[in-house]
C-alpha cells in the first residue's frame, strides 16, 4: 500500500521541528556555559566583576555577529546543511577549553564556542518554512523553546563541576554537541522550495536593514531576548553574591527564571497567532515594566523618627519573593520572544532568514553588552540591583516606541470600525 504523501509531509515537518528544537537546546546550553563555569574561573583567575561580565558575555558576541550571514545562508542553501556544519564546527573549540589556563585563552575560545548561539537564525527560518502561515508563530515558538538550554546548563554544569571540577564540563558538552549534530542530520530534511535560489544576491537581502520596522523589532528583541540572555548569564552569580547561596542552590533558583523563559516560548507563539503580535508584545512590555520596577529596589535600611523614638525598617525582597518576580519576568520574556518573531513572519514572509538574522543580531548584542554593563555598574555603584534599573529603562524605551509607532494605525482602524 502506498503511503499518503500528505501524511508523510506532515510527519516530516514535525520531525524537523522536534530535532531542530533539540539541537537548538543543546546549542543554547553550550552558549550559556560560561555563566556557570565562569564562577570558579573568576576565583581561579582573580577577576573583578567587569572582567567576569566580559568572560560570560564573550560567546554571546560571536553568536550575535554571525546571525545575519547565517540567516542569509539559510535562505540560500537551506537550514539543514548550515545547522549541521555549524554544530560540527563548535565541537573542537568546546573540547579545547579544558586546556586553557590564562584569561585571554578563555576569551579566545569563548569567541569560537559562541558560534553555537548563531543557530537561532538558522533554525527559525528553517522551521518556519515547513509550516503554513497560520501555524508559523507556534512552530517558531516551539523551536525557540530551545532557550531552555540556559536552564539545562544551570542544572548540568554545577553537577559536573561538583563531580569532576570545571574541566569536566567542556569534555561532556563537546560529546553532547557531536551526538546532537549526528541526530540532527539523521532526522532532519531539506526542501529545495524553501530556498531563495542563487539568483538573489547577498547585497539584495541586506537591503532589508533600511526598513524602519526591522530596527523597531530589533529594539523589542534586545529587551526580551537580550535581557533574557544577560540575566541568564548573571543570575547564578547574583544569588551567590546577594543572598550568600552556594553555587548549586544559586543555579537552581536561577533556573526558575531561565526555564520558563525558554520552555513557554511556544505559548507565546500560540498567543501571537491568536491575538496578534502587537497586542501580545504590548502586554509583555507592561508586565516587564512592573517586574523590573520591583526588582530595582535595593536592600534598604531606614530609621524613622517617631513620637516614641527611632524605628528601624528593613526593605528588600526575600530570596523567594525575588525568585517569584523573576519567574514572572521569565514568562513574559518567553512570550515576547515569540511575539516579536511573529511580527517578522507577518511582515517579511519572503525574507525571514535575513530579517531574523538582523533582529537576532540586535538581541544577541543586547545579551553581550548587558552582562558587561551589569558588572561595570556593580563595580561603580556597589548596588547589585543596578542591573534591573538598567533593564527598567530599556523597557520604558520599548513602550514609548511602540505607542508612537502603532498609534496612527490603531486610530485609523478605530475610525473605520466606527
Amino acid at each position: 500500500m502506498a503511503s499518503d504523501p500528505a501524511h508523510a509531509g506532515n510527519a516530516r515537518q514535525w520531525s524537523v521541528l522536534a530535532v531542530s528544537t533539540l539541537s537548538f537546546t543543546v546549542c543554547f546550553m553550550v552558549w550559556m556555559m560560561f555563566g556557570v563555569v565562569g564562577i570558579p574561573l573568576k576565583q581561579q583567575l582573580g577577576l573583578n566583576e567587569t572582567e567576569f561580565g566580559i568572560l560570560a558575555a564573550t560567546p554571546v558576541l560571536t553568536g550575535s555577529l554571525v546571525r545575519v550571514p547565517l540567516g542569509i545562508w539559510t535562505d540560500r542553501f537551506g537550514g539543514r546543511v548550515v545547522f549541521f556544519l555549524l554544530m560540527l564546527f563548535t565541537v573542537l573549540p568546546i573540547y579545547l577549553m579544558e586546556y586553557a589556563t590564562a584569561y585571554w585563552h578563555f576569551l579566545a575560545i569563548g569567541l569560537f564556542v559562541g558560534l553555537a548561539g548563531g543557530s537561532f537564525s538558522v533554525g527559525t527560518p528553517y522551521v518556519a518554512r515547513w509550516f503554513s502561515r497560520d501555524k508559523q508563530g507556534l512552530a517558531m515558538g516551539v523551536f525557540g523553546a530551545g532557550n531552555s538550554g540556559a536552564a539545562v546548563n544551570k542544572f548540568a554544569a554545577p553537577a559536573l563541576i561538583a563531580a569532576g571540577g570545571w574541566m569536566l564540563v567542556p569534555k561532556v558538552y563537546a560529546g553532547v554537541m557531536l551526538v546532537t549534530a549526528i541526530l540532527f542530520w539523521l532526522f532532519s530534511a531539506h526542501n529545495p522550495q524553501h530556498t531563495v535560489g542563487k539568483s538573489v544576491r547577498f547585497a539584495d537581502q541586506l537591503k532589508v536593514m533600511g526598513d524602519r520596522r526591522v530596527w523597531r523589532y530589533s529594539q523589542y528583541y534586545s529587551v526580551v531576548f537580550g535581557g533574557y540572555v544577560g540575566l541568564a548569564l548573571w543570575m547564578t552569580k547574583y544569588y551567590v553574591g546577594e543572598y550568600g547561596f552556594d553555587m548549586k542552590l544559586a543555579a537552581f533558583l536561577a533556573a526558575c527564571f531561565s526555564l520558563p523563559g525558554g520552555v513557554l516560548r511556544a505559548i507565546g507563539g500560540w498567543m501571537s497567532d491568536k491575538y496578534g503580535a502587537y497586542k501580545t508584545t504590548w502586554w509583555v512590555m507592561w508586565v516587564l515594566w512592573v517586574c523590573f520596577f520591583i526588582l530595582s529596589y535595593p536592600q534598604t535600611a531606614l530609621v524613622i523618627q517617631t513620637v516614641k523614638g527611632p524605628m528601624s525598617l528593613n526593605i528588600g525582597l526575600s530570596p523567594w519573593l525575588f525568585t517569584s518576580v523573576m519567574a514572572v519576568a521569565g514568562v513574559a520574556m518567553a512570550v515576547g520572544k515569540a511575539s516579536v518573531f511573529k511580527f517578522i513572519s507577518d511582515d517579511f514572509s519572503d525574507n525571514i532568514g535575513a530579517v531574523s538574522g538582523v533582529v537576532g543580531l540586535a538581541g544577541g548584542l543586547g545579551g553581550f553588552i548587558l552582562p558587561i554593563m551589569f558588572g561595570a555598574l556593580l563595580d561603580l555603584t556597589g548596588v547589585r540591583t543596578s542591573c534591573f534599573m538598567l533593564l527598567y529603562g530599556t523597557v520604558c524605551v520599548s513602550l514609548v516606541w511602540m505607542h508612537y509607532s502603532f498609534k496612527p494605525a490603531l486610530l485609523s482602524n478605530n475610525r473605520q470600525a466606527a
